[in-house]
């Protein structure tokens, strides 16, 4: 893996009312939202398509570092800040799973990388199912990582049981950002949007992806179980599972 890393940070405005606005920038009108892009200066190959990371609800960039270092060896890698987390601030009113998905594609927009894989860690796996299946020309692969919410645990005792069950599974440089992240993003924009999370019907939206999919999920997952991971890869129009021996829910980090 030769060449120095070189990390930059973008910083993008969104309109803070509807969230399919216009990018058209005006003073107060719009929050900021931030994106890091890594690239190896003397390493990779320029043909290969770029790699998007969005995280899961709660958490930020920060817990794709070493993913993001890893992949930027033969790739772009942009992981991006979803507003209302990793310091961002938050929009007026609830987002759905579609106005992240949205804003996602806006981004793409603005930063001209062409058709990307885009990966999705736990809600990040809806966020970015739902942008795949509307823009099917922006998107040559999806990975969803740890997906949720499983059709039979759509509740949030369910969800808080499975959380409670990981934490001790996962490293404690792990447990500390996602510590971290939570604080930063605060527990009232949390629980905003937990309900978009629980009802959308990712194994519905999966068959709309018209890209291949691979679901990644680690052995000692209790959030993303294996029936279900197997479930959603059957679902895809060209699907594949893979499962990481040992690891928990955050498995791109160890």
């Amino acid at each position: 893996m030769g060449g120095e890393l070189v990390e930059h940070r973008v910083t993008l405005v969104t309109h803070t009312g509807d969230p399919r606005a216009t990018l058209v920038p005006r003073v107060g009108d719009f929050r900021l939202s931030s994106a890091r892009t890594y690239r190896r200066s003397a390493a990779g190959d320029s043909a290969t398509p770029p790699i998007l990371l969005i995280h899961g609800i709660g958490m930020s960039h920060r817990y794709f570092d070493k993913l993001a270092r890893e992949l930027s060896a033969h790739h772009e890698v942009i992981a991006l800040d979803l507003p209302g987390f990793g310091g961002t601030a938050r929009p007026a009113a609830p987002w759905d799973i579609a106005d992240y998905a949205d804003h996602i594609v806006r981004v793409l927009g603005r930063i001209d990388v062409g058709r990307v894989i885009m990966v999705g860690h736990s809600m990040g796996a809806q966020f970015v199912t739902e942008a795949a299946a509307r823009h099917p020309e922006l998107v040559c692969g999806v990975v969803l990582i740890g997906p949720v919410v499983e059709a039979r645990r759509r509740s949030v005792w369910w969800q808080m049981a499975a959380l409670l069950l990981d934490t001790p599974r996962e490293t404690p440089g792990t447990n500390a950002i996602v510590l971290a992240d939570y604080s930063r993003s605060g527990p009232r924009w949390y629980l905003t949007e937990v309900p978009a999370m629980l009802r959308y019907p990712l194994e519905d939206r999966v068959p709309d992806i018209a890209a291949p999919v691979l679901v990644i999920r680690g052995t000692r997952d209790p959030v993303s179980r294996s029936e279900w991971c197997h479930h959603l890869a059957s679902r895809a129009r060209d699907g594949e599972v893979l499962e990481v021996p040992g690891q928990a829910h955050v498995v791109q980090r160890s």
